[in-house]
């Protein structure tokens, strides 16, 4: 883990390059790897078609980042590595929220070790791939 969803306004979409916000948000959220490992990481972008933002000005956009994360490290890294997406994307959107009304939320959010399975080969792959 993290596994991280990343919901924006689908009216953002002319003006930002999704590729480039996931990685924005992923090496912010993985960070110098301390806290979360590269090997875990799992960003997607999910466009949201239908929404109501404040007063329902086709402009209003918002960015909603969601880190599922295993349970077990400390709250001073769970909220340091919150506020680097926060402000990894405050940086990457300053151009558009200098012109249009936006939101810009990140949550993270424990998965209990005893509901949490899983198995992948990701490590394997980057041992090998740093060969």
């Amino acid at each position: 883990m993290p596994h991280i969803w990343v919901e924006y306004s689908s009216n953002l979409l002319p003006e930002i390059n999704v590729d480039s916000m996931l990685e924005t948000v992923q090496a912010a959220a993985i960070g110098d790897g301390d806290v979360f490992p590269l090997a875990g990481a799992r960003t997607r972008g999910i466009p949201i078609n239908q929404y109501r933002i404040v007063d329902g000005n086709p402009d209003n956009a918002f960015v909603y980042v969601l880190l599922r994360i295993a349970a077990g490290r400390d709250v001073s890294a769970k909220q340091a590595a919150g506020q680097r997406i926060l402000e990894a994307l405050q940086d990457y959107l300053a151009p558009i929220t200098a012109n249009r009304p936006m939101g810009i939320s990140v949550q993270l959010q424990e998965v209990a070790d005893t509901l949490n399975f899983k198995t992948s080969n990701y490590r394997d792959y980057l041992a090998n791939k740093s060969r």
